[in-house]
């Protein structure tokens, strides 16, 4: 598998999980209806574990085009290779929330709420002020990226060990969680562009009825803010592990 097809596969995976529970959760006439934030959170971070573990052999398991930029921000990743890493991203993750909606076909006329629909594909705020809700997508974002750098530094290996491809991707799932958990209240933590964009372009897309606009008015939040805070994450982690 080449490192571009594996982004597409991790990041359509991380959104099946993730997009699923949120499915799960929200529609109509489920078998998790109603179960709430620590579900969607708990699916949310099981979904990022397994995709991690997917394809972090090939590609190194960015899946987040926030994680990419900010790898090649300190030298970590070739700028060369970021345009077609993020393009995969955001395929995976169109393809993801095609996945999604095919899981829960008989859910969506059963759901009478657009805004649960689109919530099954992408984010959106719980107050809508665009200032604050870039500054929370580019909070959690930092915290993100520095967690996964940190918990991946060499300095935090044990002699002999291969963390990234053995353990990391757990530790990756639960900054993932515990994020949701604490920072993800605001905006409901895309903290990346492509498993915002790439579903929410799935949603304009597919034929479901009655559901609504796909809020496009919004979606540029949910990529600027994540990329500042990705950016910002990888020079801290710099700063305070240098080269």
């Amino acid at each position: 598998m080449s490192p571009l097809l594996a982004e597409v596969v991790g990041t359509m995976i991380l959104i099946v999980f993730g997009d699923g529970v949120v499915a799960n959760v929200v529609l109509g006439r489920t078998k998790g209806n109603g179960a709430g934030w620590i579900v969607i959170t708990t699916g949310w971070a099981l979904g990022v574990t397994i995709a991690v573990y997917s394809v972090v052999s090939v590609s190194g398991a960015h899946l987040n085009p926030a994680v990419t930029i900010g790898l090649a921000a300190i030298g970590k990743f070739p700028w060369a290779s970021v345009p077609g890493y993020i393009a995969a991203q955001i395929v995976g993750g169109f393809l993801g929330g095609v996945i999604v909606w095919l899981t829960y076909l008989p859910h969506w006329g059963a759901t009478e709420d657009a805004g649960a629909k689109l919530a099954a594909f992408c984010t959106g705020p719980a107050i809508r002020k665009p200032a604050t809700n870039i500054v929370s997508e580019a909070i959690a974002t930092f915290m993100l990226v520095l967690g996964l750098l940190a918990v991946l530094s060499p300095a935090n290996l044990l002699p002999g060990s291969d963390l990234a491809k053995g353990f990391g991707p757990i530790l990756v799932g639960v900054i993932v969680w515990a994020i949701g958990l604490s920072l993800g209240g605001q905006t409901g933590y895309a903290i990346n562009p492509a498993r915002d964009l790439g579903p929410r372009i799935a949603h304009a897309v597919l034929p479901i009825a009655g559901k609504g606009g796909s809020d496009w008015g919004y979606a540029w939040i949910p990529v600027l803010g994540p990329v500042l805070g990705g950016v910002l994450g990888a020079l801290c982690y710099r700063a305070i592990w240098p080269a």
